[in-house]
């Protein structure tokens, strides 16, 4: 019998991964990398910082909130479509910025660069999660790792460019290259066509037996919690993503020289570059062990400690090792939201319309991106180490609430789905009925 002819390739599910991964990365820098824009483009305009991050919060506020909707498409049209789109979108938001004479132009270009980026993003965990339904917590991390670990390659290599060529040229040439790179790649992404085999070895994660279509699953409870948690972890890490490099200042270490494992740098470069492969490593780590230790277990790990990194920070932040190994923990264990998330939201929500319900839940990290700005405000009034304290509480917060609120109301409403579609066969993998 030709198995192929009723199932996946063994090597289709890995190779739509790979290219998930490499688009990923290709859109990596559209946030991880524009820190390193900020000071230049003051320098150059004088807009001043907080306006220039407002940028930043456009870009994320795009970038998520519109994601539900490039999702729809991709559930129902493919992802190649959808990619090619993100694509041409990176692309034009660089070209946009290298030629931005005005706050206007640069908004203008954090808009097509949020909205390609979030097609790219929702696209790629989307077919993830499709393609690995039995090991959602290692798809969606090692997808989401491109995103978080792409822009350490090109750190370096922009930051010099920018020093030699100004942050214009930067613009223009990487916006290029990454733009076309992810056209290239959209070219081989699609969907599976055939049921995906179950493991050898079956693994121990609850998951529903009904597939809830978007409108059902904005209606229970359990996603709101997700959603809440998301948001209280997402702030602090985004905060940090964009402002790096003004805390890295304010604190007199950005260009302190330090060396670790052999490597010596200024104090910002060194935290960037190992910030982004900390934070690229520690996703598919932690959706791997969420795999075998559960999403809940895993999430209160990862929250808490993030909360004692950033607790070092409060208390040491201003000595530059500190501040290198703060916040590369920082970062190691933040990034992991991008593949527990999803990974549980395909869980309780099925995986027929995992792109979109998934893309729903990222939004989260818009709403969170509203506090980036506020988050200058605190800065310039009490210091960062205020903005740190809170930071930590909201980490702390969300690791007892998965513990203790989101593990027995997920395990409830799981169980649920199995009495109801053992009551309601026909309604398995199509609309169930709200409840």
């Amino acid at each position: 019998m030709d198995t192929s002819k009723t199932s996946a390739r063994p090597w289709e599910p890995w190779f739509q991964l790979g290219c998930g991964i490499l688009c990923m990365a290709m859109i990596a820098n559209l946030q991880y990398g524009w820190t390193l824009f900020v000071d230049p483009i003051d320098q150059a305009h004088g807009w001043g910082r907080a306006a220039i991050q407002t940028a930043f919060t456009i870009f994320v506020l795009t970038e998520t909130w519109l994601v539900p909707v490039e999702a729809w498409f991709v559930d129902r049209y493919g992802p190649r479509l959808v990619l090619s789109f993100g694509a041409v979108m990176i692309a034009l938001a660089w070209v946009i910025n290298s030629y931005a004479g005005s706050l206007t132009m640069l908004y203008a270009g954090a808009v097509f660069g949020g909205i390609g980026a979030g097609s790219v993003y929702g696209t790629c965990v989307g077919n993830a999660l499709k393609w690995f339904p039995y090991r959602r917590g290692l798809a969606a991390g090692a997808t989401a790792a491109g995103f978080g670990a792409g822009a350490a390659l090109t750190v370096v290599p922009i930051a010099h460019t920018i020093a030699a060529h100004g942050y214009q040229t930067a613009f223009f040439w990487f916006g290029l290259g990454q733009g076309l790179i992810v056209l290239i790649a959209a070219q081989f992404l699609y969907p599976p066509k055939f049921k995906i085999a179950a493991p050898k070895k079956a693994l121990r994660i609850p998951q529903s037996r009904i597939d809830y279509q978007p409108s059902q699953t904005l209606t229970k409870p359990v996603f709101w919690l997700l959603y809440l948690m998301f948001v209280m972890v997402a702030s602090g890490g985004l905060m940090a993503a964009a402002q790096i490099g003004p805390i890295a200042h304010d604190l007199g270490v950005a260009d302190t020289p330090v060396s670790i494992f052999g490597i010596s740098a200024a104090a910002l470069t060194l935290a960037i570059s190992l910030d982004r492969i900390f934070d690229g490593f520690g996703r598919p780590i932690f959706g791997y062990f969420s795999d075998r230790i559960g999403r809940e277990n895993t999430m209160f790990i990862a929250f808490g400690t993030a909360a004692v990194m950033l607790l070092l920070m409060v208390y040491h932040g201003s000595n530059p090792l500190v501040f290198v190994l703060a916040t590369a923990g920082f970062f190691g264990v933040f990034g992991e939201i991008y593949s527990l998330f999803p990974a549980t939201c395909g869980d309780t929500f099925g995986s027929k319309f995992a792109a979109t319900n998934a893309g729903m839940l990222y939004t989260a990290k818009g709403t969170a991106a509203l506090l980036v700005p506020i988050a200058s405000v605190v800065a310039a009034t009490y210091g960062w180490y205020a903005v740190f304290a809170i930071a930590v509480g909201l980490n702390a917060t969300a690791a007892l609430l998965a513990l203790f609120v989101l593990k027995p109301l997920r395990t409830r409403f799981i169980a649920r789905t199995a009495v109801e579609a053992d009551a309601a066969p026909v309604t398995v993998g199509r609309e169930s009925p709200a409840h």
